[in-house]
């Protein structure tokens, strides 16, 4: 179903670690607008799609997801590689490195575990792409503050091209979402009865 081609979709070459940096990108990798939770709601949402074109939408995208998923660990990784427990210590991550030492785990910077809460999928295909949507508008308005915080051109380059495909991917499921409300059966019900 996939062809896997063995390099990153943007490269990533950051050369100076920076302990802070990673512990603010990690959102992206385990947050609840990052990277797995929206890889994972598309490729399960796409099962419920009425069309054709729109498995094919959720398909690509929640594939292209993975991709960016593994642009973030090379990021995190190459942030964090040859950090040392003392380096931690310093950075005030001790708690992290406690847990899970210098490995990529996926949660918030805050150290919440990656839920599956974060996928929010429902039988409704309307209401999915809706929530996609939302889903992507969120997680450009989160590669915007890193974009905010990090000042590293080795960094921002690849959170710059993650920003710019969420613009991409939001714009495809609001098509998405058009023709699907112009499929026969799929028209919104936002009536309200009076009893």
């Amino acid at each position: 179903m996939w062809v896997y081609e063995k390099k990153l979709q943007f490269p990533v070459n950051i050369k100076k670690p920076n302990l802070k940096y990673a512990n603010a990108v990690l959102t992206q990798f385990g947050g609840p607008n990052g990277e797995l939770a929206a890889a994972l709601r598309y490729l399960t949402q796409r099962i419920n799609m009425p069309t054709s074109k729109s498995k094919a939408v959720l398909n690509d995208i929640g594939t292209e997801e993975l991709a960016h998923l593994e642009m973030i660990q090379a990021i995190v990784y190459q942030l964090t590689r040859d950090a040392s427990p003392e380096d931690f210590l310093k950075e005030g991550l001790q708690g992290y490195y406690a847990v899970w030492d210098n490995h990529i785990f996926p949660s918030s910077p805050t150290g919440e575990p990656f839920m599956a809460a974060y996928i929010n999928n429902t039988g409704d295909p309307i209401s999915n792409l809706h929530e996609d949507l939302a889903a992507e508008a969120k997680a450009r308005a989160t590669y915007e503050q890193l974009l905010n915080l990090i000042d590293d051109p080795d960094v921002t380059k690849p959170l710059s091209f993650l920003r710019e495909r969420e613009v991409v991917h939001f714009q495809r499921f609001g098509e998405t979402l058009d023709d699907l409300q112009l499929h026969e059966g799929m028209k919104t019900q936002f009536v309200v009865k009076k009893p």
